[in-house]
This record gives C-alpha cells, sequence and structure tokens, in this order.
C-alpha cells in the first residue's frame, strides 16, 4: 500500500504538467477536481459513519486546514504550470524539513544540533536549485518559488492534519477539510472555469480521473492504513523516495532535463533530510 501511495504521488506531477499544457487551464483544473475529491469524500463518509458534524472546539481547526489546502493548491498547480515537473519535485523534498521547524516554531519540537546541520544542507540545495534557474523570474525561478509556497503550506496542512487525527478518522477529515478549500477556489477558479473548454480529447480526460481518484482520493486512504501497520516513522522514512520518483517520471516521461547543478541540489536536499531524519508528518500531492 505504501509503495503504491508513493508512485502515485510521484506520478501525479508528470500527469498534471501533461494536462496543464494540453488545454486545461490551471484552476479550472483544481476546481473541477477538488469538487468531484470533496464530493467523494462526503459521499463515503456519510455512508460510513453517518455524520460529518466536527466538534465546536475543534471547528478552527477545520477551517486552517481548509484555507492551508487552498493555498497550497494554487502554488502547486501554478508551480507545475510555470516550470518543469522535475524541478517541483525537487522543492516538494523540503517538506519534512519545513514540517520540523513549523514544530520549532510551537515548541512541538526538541531537535538536536544534527537536525539543524541538515536543514542547512537542505536549503542549500533548494539554492542551488534556484540558482540553475538562472534569474528567469517570469519562468523557472518563478516556478521554483511556488514549488517552495506548495512545500512550506503542505507541511503547515501536515502539522494541522496531525492535530485532527487524535479525534477524527481520515476519511471525515477529508470530507470536511477539501470542501471548505474548495469553495474559495472555486470562487478563485470561476473565470477560468467558466471560459474553459472542456472538448480536451479523452486522453487529458483520462489522465484528469487518474489525477483525482488515484493522487487525490485512493491515496488517502492507503497511506493512513500504511501509517497505522507500519507505524509513522517507517512510513514517513519511505515517502523520502517520492520527490526522487517525481523527477524521474518527468524526465523519463515529459523528457524534461535538469542541469547539472540542479540534480547536484535535489542530490543536497536528500542529503540534508537523510541527516535531519526524525518522524514526520504526511507528505503528499498534491
Amino acid at each position: 500500500m505504501l509503495a503504491t501511495t508513493i508512485v502515485l504521488w510521484a506520478l501525479n506531477l508528470t500527469v498534471t504538467r501533461y494536462i496543464l499544457t494540453h488545454g486545461f487551464a490551471p484552476m479550472a483544473y483544481t476546481t473541477v477536481r477538488y469538487g468531484i475529491a470533496a464530493l467523494t469524500f462526503v459521499v463515503i463518509t456519510l455512508a460510513l459513519e453517518g455524520t460529518l458534524r466536527p466538534s465546536a472546539g475543534h471547528l478552527a481547526l477545520v477551517v486552517l486546514a481548509g484555507l492551508t489546502l487552498y493555498v497550497n493548491q494554487i502554488g502547486f498547480v501554478y508551480a507545475v504550470k510555470t516550470t518543469s515537473a522535475s524541478l517541483v519535485a525537487l522543492m516538494l523534498a523540503a517538506v519534512p524539513i519545513f514540517t520540523a521547524l513549523i514544530g520549532i516554531a510551537l515548541r512541538t519540537e526538541s531537535l538536536s544540533a544534527r537536525f539543524w546541520v541538515g536543514a542547512g544542507v537542505s536549503f542549500a540545495g533548494v539554492g542551488l536549485v534556484v540558482l540553475g534557474t538562472g534569474g528567469k523570474l517570469s519562468g523557472e525561478l518563478g516556478g521554483v518559488l511556488l514549488g517552495i509556497l506548495t512545500a512550506a503550506t503542505w507541511a503547515v496542512y501536515s502539522v494541522v492534519i496531525t492535530r485532527l487525527m487524535r479525534w477524527y478518522s481520515p476519511t471525515r477529515i477529508s470530507a470536511l477539510v477539501l470542501p471548505i478549500a474548495w469553495v474559495p477556489i472555486a470562487l478563485t477558479g470561476w473565470p477560468q472555469t467558466q471560459a474553459q473548454n472542456y472538448a480536451l480529447g479523452a486522453e487529458v480526460w483520462a489522465l484528469f480521473l487518474f489525477a483525482t481518484f488515484g493522487p487525490l482520493v485512493l491515496t488517502n486512504v492507503l497511506w493512513f492504513r500504511s501509517l497505522d501497520r507500519i507505524g509513522p516513522a517507517r512510513a514517513t522514512l519511505a515517502t523520502n523516495l517520492q520527490p526522487f520518483l517525481a523527477a524521474v517520471f518527468a524526465v523519463v516521461l515529459l523528457s524534461e532535463t535538469l542541469a547539472p547543478i540542479q540534480v547536484a541540489g535535489g542530490l543536497l536536499i536528500g542529503a540534508g533530510i537523510f541527516m535531519a531524519r526524525r518522524r514526520g508528518a504526511p507528505v503528499p500531492p498534491e
């Protein structure tokens, strides 16, 4: 289950990049995709649990998770649109480091000198990836910065979701959070959604269905079942493979290229995470 989750997450970057470069506007894509996923989780949760109602004391956390996911998806879809999927994959490798830093800020983590060395190495890798863009603010560099935003907001989202998991099932959390995220997504994306030409061909729609029900819906179930069976420490350590696989898929399937300095940056990001390895929060897709 864990291996399937990692592969689906890795493929999602390549699939999304293909969809966005073959006619689907970024916000129209996100609006339709999250609308279908939110409805799916609502139906599943009502069938299994009979209610969606959160405790009044947890409502603020649910709203925070939803709004963070909204910002995360804006960053994700435009990062993938404006730069290569392989570069975005390298940026997402920094999620565990951002998660740890948030824990420091909230005083829920006490980390060793080894962690700080690892964090420094990881962020040096991010710097090399940015340097490899050649300073093209209107192109790759802008996409890399959006990729960093995506990684940082996913770290915040993971921390909030981890707290909600003390009281609610993964399906109920998704059924609560995804609709909250979808409302501002739909409002922001309304002009593109309304203007979108949906005659995109069978191939694009087949990939769209994969991106929705594979990396977004199915992996939610598989990921949390993996956590239950093998524990979060082993599961999150394995997810460090996901950015590497995503970059490989993008290079092989989309014929993307990475500059040597960016490859070196990716290796530094991975080395920093290995040096600072710790128990982490869930990492995904998108």
